[in-house]
């Protein structure tokens, strides 16, 4: 398991106890040209199997890395400063250990995914490679006071007389000790030169404070999305509460894009967030489904376990076997399936409100079928029953002090964190507040337009920009509506504003940032994002 280091290391210095999969993977590494796919998996089978069932779960992501690397990366010998088409690079800056292993475990994620991927040393990238590519993950602790790492130091001063790197979209897992003034250092002064370089980054940087759970999450379901497979373990799983489903309303009926549900839940236990603040959700398996694996696999799915709960419900939050358990060894078969991955959506309400909100889009899969975390909320989970969900803190995203100007850009599910934001505000009836927003159709997919409205009529909303794309010709977006807008943005910049941007990262995420940089300029959107003024929560 990941340690959160020892006492009396330098400032944002990591290490791990390791994990003897790893051990054993580094130290076999043969001088072989490639290992057939069933070698490799036989060989993970044999240390699986040599491992102890407490330590089952760490083992099998360390030996998934093992067979993964062994078909696919090392035994190709392959020069650091070639790679495979479309192969992601994951480069890390590690001094004890930990950001090595976080890089091995995304780049295993990746590979598992089917997405070509490698880990080197940040000091192995040339400048002529860094130039070439299109997409870099960094993973980077900080060493002493505020330095980089030994073996990234090298790259630090590459750095420096590197030329410009437009082409290049990257993204950042910054680790360290927020007790120590130099709190992720090194990984914030990368962001900040790759961006004076005029990279882009895919998300904003993500900081861990002593391997923060939620954080290291965040950062796998980012990966989820880079790869296009959400399937994934999680590392390190989320500890949830039961919230009662209370209400579920589909938003948009009619409308040409898949529908949208309002969800409304409670809890009897004290739970505090923020605007900006996320909602991670454990997902279940619709139940015709469970009942349909359990009687394949000849078992009664209302069988009690020994903890009282049935069968059924204890398979539905894990990933269906294929393989029929000895009906004497159920519990042990159990804990020996993974875990379904937890979900993540924004809060769309303030705690003010007395309940906690979601906005969510229905999504399918290749199949058609729903998707898990989607699925699961809009069409299976009960209206009265109880939900797996865990509030996780998003400070990149909370909000400015009521003084400050407020431009909210968002379309789509994405109304659901800036929502949140004007209910925040609301308690302050000073606040100024610019709401641009997004959708298909103005007769299907008006999303919340009562209370967008009434928000107008108060004042509340000093100016609204609603904007539907399939309503014009040519289709005007949301991007289009802040151009149009250019003026009126420049004033309220001019009057101190923040711009807080959210919704989905592919179109209308990178369109918008590039519409900003048109406007202002890549130095006056940089020194916005480094002042906070500039936030974004992109998926």
């Amino acid at each position: 398991m990941i340690s959160n280091g020892h006492p009396g290391l330098h400032p944002g210095y990591a290490t791990d106890a390791g994990q003897p999969t790893l051990i054993a993977f580094t130290a076999l590494r043969p001088p072989l040209r490639h290992w057939p796919l069933p070698s490799c998996l036989l060989l993970t089978g044999l240390l699986l199997w040599l491992q102890p069932a407490r330590e089952l779960s760490a083992a099998l992501i360390s030996a998934t890395y093992l067979a993964l690397c062994l078909h696919y990366c090392w035994p190709q010998r392959r020069h650091p400063h070639t790679a495979q088409a479309g192969e992601l690079l994951i480069a890390y800056a590690s001094q004890g250990g930990q950001a090595q292993l976080l890089a091995e475990r995304s780049c295993t994620q990746l590979l598992a995914s089917g997405r070509p991927a490698r880990c080197i040393t940040l000091n192995q990238l040339s400048s002529t490679q860094l130039a070439t590519l299109e997409r870099l993950l960094l993973v980077v602790s900080t060493y002493g006071d505020g330095e980089a790492p030994d073996n990234a130091a090298r790259f630090e001063h590459m750095l420096l007389s590197q030329p410009a790197l437009p082409q290049l979209h990257f993204a950042i897992l910054a680790l360290g000790d927020s007790s120590y003034p130099q709190f992720c250092a090194f990984g914030q002064r990368l962001q900040q030169r790759l961006q004076a370089l005029k990279a882009q980054p895919l998300f904003d940087l993500l900081s861990v404070d002593c391997l923060d759970a939620g954080t290291l999450r965040h950062w796998q379901q980012q990966l989820g999305h880079l790869s296009g497979d959400s399937d994934f373990v999680d590392w390190q799983p989320a500890h949830y509460h039961p919230w009662q489903l209370d209400q579920r309303n589909c938003l948009n009926p009619g409308s040409v894009g898949a529908p949208i549900f309002h969800l409304s839940l409670s809890s009897t236990a004290a739970v505090d967030w923020r605007a900006g603040d996320i909602a991670e959700i454990g997902p279940r398996h619709a139940p015709q489904r469970v009942s349909d694996c359990l009687q394949q696999l000849g078992l009664e799915p209302h069988t009690r376990l020994a903890n009282g709960q049935l069968l059924s419900d204890a398979l539905s939050t894990l990933h269906l076997p294929t393989s029929r358990p000895d009906k004497n060894a159920i519990e042990q078969w159990l804990a020996e399936l993974t875990p379904l991955p937890h979900r993540e959506y924004s809060i769309a309400s303030s705690p003010d409100s007395g309940q906690l909100d979601l906005l969510v889009r229905l999504q399918s899969q290749a199949d058609g079928s729903p998707g898990l975390g989607s699925g699961w909320l809009c069409e299976h989970a009960a209206v009265g029953g109880t939900l797996d969900l865990r509030v996780r803190r998003n400070p990149g995203f909370h909000g400015p002090d009521a003084a400050t100007p407020l431009i909210l850009i968002g379309s789509g599910s994405g109304l659901a964190g800036l929502r949140a934001h004007l209910q925040e505000r609301e308690a302050n009836p000073h606040s100024r507040n610019w709401l641009l927003f997004g959708e298909r159709n103005a007769v299907y997919d008006a999303l919340l337009i009562d209370e967008l409205r009434a928000w107008q009529h108060s004042g509340h909303l000093a100016r609204l920009d609603l904007t539907y794309s399939r309503d014009g010709n040519p289709q005007h977006y949301v991007q289009d509506a802040l151009c149009d807008a250019a003026s009126t943005l420049h004033a309220w910049l001019a009057d101190g504003a923040a711009i807080y941007l959210c919704g989905s990262l592919e179109g209308m995420g990178r369109d918008v940032d590039a519409c900003l940089r048109q406007l202002l300029g890549d130095e006056q959107l940089k020194q916005l994002s480094q002042s906070g003024r500039y936030r974004r929560d992109l998926y």
